[in-house]
C-alpha cells in the first residue's frame, strides 16, 4: 500500500480487537489501537511494527468514560491522522440477574456498548464523507436478535448497534462508504470471564476469535451490511425471527442463560 491507509481499532489489547490489528497490519494499514492497557498495547505495538513494517499510535482511555470519544478524536486531529477504517469493538457485558447488579456497571456499559460507539462514529464519518471513501465496522452480537433474560441490558445494547449500523449501511449507500455489523456468538476471547459466563453451556462450543476475525473483515471489505459469524450462530438468529411470538421466543432463550 503505497499510501497507507489508516485503521482505527477499539479494544485492541485483547480477543477480537488484537485479531483485527494483526489483520489489518498484514494487509499494511497503519494502526491506531485503543484500550486501557498499556503494557498490552505497547507489546502489540512493537510486534506489529517490527512484523509488517507499519506506524502504530496507542491511546491509552477507557471508553466507558463520558467524552472519551471526544478526547480520542481530539489526539488524532491533533497527530494529523487520517482515519480510513473504523472498528468499534470495544464492549462488554455481564450475565446476572437485572436487580442483582449495581448501576455502575450498567452506565458503564451503556456508554462503552452505546454512547462511545456512537460518538466516534459522528466524530469520524463526515472525513470519511468529505473524502467519498472510508469503512465502518461495528461490532454488534447474536444477542442483538432477540431479548435475554439475565443478559437483558447487554442485548439491549447490541440490539441498538445492530439496528443503528444497519440504518447507516442504507443511508450511506450511495457513497463509498462500506459499514458493516458483526454478529458474532460465543467466542474465545475474555469476553466470557468479564461477563460471568465462563461456566456457561453457551461457551462450550465458542468460535476462535481469529476466524471471528477474519469473517468481520471480509465483510467489511465487501460492503455487506450484516453478517453473523459461523453457521450455527446463523441458523440460530434466523430461528429466532421465524418464530411467531416473542413470549415463546424469550421462555426458549431464558433456559440458556
Amino acid at each position: 500500500m503505497k499510501n497507507r491507509e489508516t485503521a482505527l481499532i477499539t479494544g485492541a489489547s485483547g480477543g477480537l480487537g488484537k485479531d483485527f490489528a494483526q489483520i489489518f497490519a498484514q494487509k499494511g494499514y497503519n494502526l491506531v489501537l485503543i484500550a486501557r492497557s498499556e503494557e498490552k498495547l505497547n507489546n502489540i505495538a512493537r510486534e506489529l511494527e517490527g512484523k509488517y513494517k507499519i506506524k502504530t499510535t496507542i491511546f491509552i482511555q477507557d471508553l466507558s468514560e463520558p467524552n472519551s470519544a471526544s478526547k480520542i478524536y481530539t489526539e488524532v486531529k491533533n497527530r494529523s491522522i487520517h482515519i480510513d477504517v473504523l472498528i468499534n469493538n470495544a464492549g462488554f457485558g455481564k450475565i446476572v440477574a437485572f436487580v442483582d447488579e449495581k448501576l455502575s456497571t450498567y452506565t458503564e456499559m451503556l456508554n462503552l456498548n452505546i454512547t462511545t460507539l456512537t460518538e466516534l462514529t459522528v466524530l469520524f464519518l463526515p472525513e470519511m464523507i468529505a473524502r467519498n471513501n472510508g469503512k465502518i465496522l461495528n461490532v454488534a452480537s447474536t444477542a442483538a436478535f432477540q431479548s435475554l433474560p439475565n443478559f437483558g441490558v447487554y442485548a439491549a445494547t447490541k440490539a441498538y448497534v445492530l439496528n443503528f449500523t444497519e440504518a447507516l449501511h442504507y443511508e450511506l449507500k450511495n457513497t463509498n462508504i462500506a459499514v458493516t455489523a458483526l454478529c458474532p456468538g460465543p467466542t474465545l476471547t475474555g469476553f466470557a470471564k468479564r461477563a460471568n459466563a465462563e461456566t456457561s453451556s453457551l461457551f462450550k462450543n465458542a468460535m476462535d476469535s481469529k476466524t471471528v476475525a477474519q469473517i468481520g473483515y471480509k465483510a467489511l471489505m465487501n460492503n455487506k451490511m450484516t453478517v453473523i459469524a459461523g453457521f450455527t450462530n446463523k441458523f440460530m438468529a434466523y430461528l429466532s425471527r421465524l418464530i411467531p411470538s416473542r413470549r415463546l421466543l424469550i421462555n426458549i432463550v431464558g433456559k440458556m442463560y
